[in-house]
């Protein structure tokens, strides 16, 4: 299976991915992850990349859909999850480009739905702690004593990319850039889309894509 998981900044991506993977055996492969692999390695690509970080761009499509074109090739036999990749309708056009040639496409299309008032109680309610990296979260997830973290007795605190502010900001980045990567798939008689509701609990989300999977997996 390739499968692209695709969804709002909170709506569980990386919870899903982790269930996905250990179910079946496919390689996670994040956007991110990858960047900061080749960075360290000084790769080519990791240094024409680096290059444009260190002048505050923004790193070109073509340079991450080569990244993620190389990592795919090492996928096992079972297939890949892509995670926080494509983000733009360019680079999901580049993706199946890049595919076709090796004569491959994406299966289906795991798309999280989420609202954002959800979204915005999840992340800003996060606590996390500086020394040990434990998270918390003010509604479903407190520490034993208020605001110190259960492990190390350290305080907690709320990362900057949890404040209301930069969560609104995320939000709209995603609404503008990302989520017309979804028509953009419904719109490809290639791939198959499935909208999931993820306002729910993790182990429901899990349950409804589990059995979207399923099927896929003994056709």
């Amino acid at each position: 299976m390739r499968i692209v998981l695709l969804g709002a900044p909170g709506a569980g991506k990386g919870t899903q991915c982790k269930h996905i993977v250990a179910r079946y055996g496919l390689l996670h492969l994040s956007s991110g992850d990858i960047l900061r692999q080749e960075r360290a390695a000084g790769t080519e690509l990791g240094k024409k990349a680096q290059s444009y970080m260190d002048s505050g761009g923004l790193v070109p499509d073509e340079v991450i859909v080569e990244m993620m074109a190389g990592a795919i090739k090492k996928a096992p036999e079972a297939g890949f999850i892509l995670d926080g990749f494509p983000r733009t309708v360019n680079q999901a056009a580049e993706l199946d480009k890049s595919l076709a040639c090796s004569r491959q496409k994406i299966d289906a299309v795991l798309n999280l739905e989420i609202d954002d008032e959800v979204v915005a109680r999840r992340m800003t309610g996060r606590r996390s702690c500086p020394q040990c990296g434990a998270v918390y979260h003010i509604e479903n997830l407190k520490p034993k004593v208020e605001e110190i973290c259960d492990n190390d007795g350290t305080r907690l605190i709320q990362r900057p990319d949890d404040s209301p502010e930069v969560v609104t900001n995320r939000l709209k980045t995603y609404h503008r850039q990302t989520e017309p990567v979804v028509d953009y798939y419904k719109n490809n008689n290639n791939s198959v889309v499935y909208d999931i509701d993820a306002n729910k609990d993790a182990d429901e989300v899990s349950a409804l894509l589990f059995e979207k999977l399923d099927v896929l997996v003994e056709a």
